[in-house]
């Protein structure tokens, strides 16, 4: 199964592959994913895989004919079990040490790294991402698994000597882990960020107990898999599939999870936020998407901007929590940004993905189909001015699965629904404005502070929007995408306000630190045991 392509490496920033032997490795491995269609899959809980009474089928957002797996419908006795199959092995985890249980991740990295095709092919059947994207989105895994371990190597396991108030006394500042973790993943990066937080938490010496979206769980169970196969003692990942109501709510609701990580939607996000810690305070690590504004000032490189803007607005549908969703335009150069961003946006070829000539592919499913139904007739009914797009599309092929067109919405006031509600769908509204300080107070005005983004050639705007601007991760002129394109150990990424609850972000020197609770050693006499 393993491929030993490519030829370069694929990140978020990388704006073509025009490689052929990277192409054609990808058409192999499209080949063999179409094989494995249709299987089913189990749960993985302890040393069990446990089929379950009951399946669901994952279909493909290209074609909704298409079947891409089948997994269990999980119960809540399936995640009581998986809590106690995580509970009974966290401690031999645990003492493992964190040198073997780095090595074991490392191992892990390099399987995904070897079977980044297959795994990427697989992702662009199951939720429709481009090549690029699906090539990144495993890469990222990969690499997460390597900077976690790394950072966890580069501070010595996170045990540290303090003062003494006496010449017959040692302390030392010991971070140890937690117990079980419960980690809920989205379907928008299928692989990453089900593997991002687990890795996090299981090299910190935690166990896992993972709910893939029922979107996406052959993503969540392929980074099962290649831990594995990498050494990982049962018991210590686990996964159960299954819907929110059941699988979601005993996660939430079990006193033997010590902490949890939820990527989603701020909705559901607050809600887990305040009941997971309704009795005694657990770690809850949330990211909860964004709003994220682009600011283009009347000193901007315009072909830049306007390239930036499109590659951050429908990468992937606008399906990332990073999606640039509003732009703020000096109205002084509005008219010549909306028509070069006009321009760009009728050019993206949509279609299936599968297809390297597709850049843009599906959204997930009918629910987001509606959403952005909803949005353009809003749009229009509220005076705004469709641009570009506005339908969904209803060729042959596009009527088997969910094709809505890449939209720019222009002439809505910028206090409107649309400048503050979260989307996920390829639509991105444009307002005018008359200063930098005005494009700086709307970008403010929402609950919301992921990331966001400056267009200008002028050094004194570029630092007033970085002394004021009020996210967690920001971008300078970026044409590889506005809002968009977060590497692990290269940028860090959390939100700030409603987008995240821990202040501490992913991919960067912060993270795995909050799966470790602190504990002060003094002993008098002899110095403590090694770590």
């Amino acid at each position: 199964m393993a491929t030993t392509t490519p030829r370069m490496k694929i990140t978020y920033a990388t704006l073509s592959a025009q490689n052929e032997e990277l192409q054609a490795a990808f058409d192999a491995a499209l080949k063999r994913a179409r094989a494995e269609l249709g299987r089913s899959y189990p749960m993985l809980i302890g040393a069990e895989e446990r089929r379950g009474s009951d399946e669901f089928e994952d279909r493909s957002p290209i074609d909704r004919k298409v079947v891409v797996s089948r997994f269990p419908v999980g119960t809540r006795q399936d995640v009581r079990d998986a809590v106690a199959a995580a509970r009974a092995a966290y401690p031999a985890w645990r003492d493992l040490g964190w040198r073997k249980r780095v090595e074991i991740m490392r191992r892990a990295a390099d399987i995904i790294s070897d079977r980044q095709f297959d795994y990427a092919a697989l992702m662009t059947l199951e939720v429709g991402k481009n090549r690029l994207e699906s090539l990144g989105d495993v890469e990222e895994t990969a690499d997460l698994l390597r900077y976690y371990s790394d950072e966890m190597e580069r501070n010595d396991g996170f045990v540290r000597p303090m003062g003494s108030l006496s010449a017959a006394e040692q302390t030392r500042s010991v971070l140890k882990p937690h117990g079980v973790w419960a980690v809920i993943s989205p379907f928008n990066f299928p692989m990453a960020l089900a593997g991002g937080p687990s890795a996090g938490a299981l090299i910190a010496g935690n166990s896992v107990v993972l709910k893939p979206s029922s979107d996406a769980p052959l993503m969540g169970w392929k980074f099962g898999e290649a831990l594995r196969e990498a050494g990982l003692p049962a018991g210590v990942f686990n996964l159960v599939t299954g819907s929110g109501d059941t699988v979601g709510a005993e996660l939430e609701e079990n006193p033997d999870i010590g902490g949890m990580v939820f990527t989603g939607s701020f909705e559901v996000g607050m809600k887990l936020y305040k009941s997971f810690t309704r009795e005694y305070p657990r770690p809850m690590i949330a990211e909860m998407g964004g709003k994220n504004p682009a600011i283009v000032t009347a000193n901007a490189d315009l072909d830049l901007a306007a390239e930036g803007v499109m590659r951050s607005a429908f990468g992937f549908d606008g399906q990332k929590c990073s999606a640039n969703s509003r732009v703020y335009v000096d109205r002084a150069v509005s008219g010549e940004f909306v028509k070069k961003l006009v321009e760009l946006t009728r050019a993206i070829a949509v279609g299936d993905p599968t297809e390297r000539e597709n850049w843009m592919g599906p959204v997930i499913n009918e629910r987001a189909v509606e959403t952005f139904r909803r949005a353009v007739d809003e749009a229009r009914r509220d005076g705004g001015t469709i641009a570009v797009g506005g339908e969904v599309l209803r060729d042959e092929a596009a009527s088997r699965g969910y094709f809505p067109a890449p939209t720019v919405v222009t002439g809505l006031p910028t206090d409107h629904r649309l400048f503050q509600d979260e989307l996920f769908v390829p639509l991105i509204v444009v307002g005018e404005v008359g200063s930098l300080d005005e494009a700086l107070a709307l970008s403010n005005e929402t609950e919301y502070g992921l990331t966001a983004g400056i267009f200008s050639r002028d050094p004194e705007e570029i630092r007033r929007f970085l002394d004021a601007i009020q996210a967690g991760v920001v971008y300078v002129n970026r044409r590889a995408g506005a809002t968009t394109g977060a590497w692990p150990g290269i940028q860090s990424f959390g939100g700030w306000k409603g987008s995240g609850s821990s202040g501490k972000s992913g991919l960067g020197p912060y993270y795995v630190q909050q799966f470790l609770r602190e504990q002060s050693q003094t002993v008098v006499g002899d110095e403590p045991p090694a770590s």
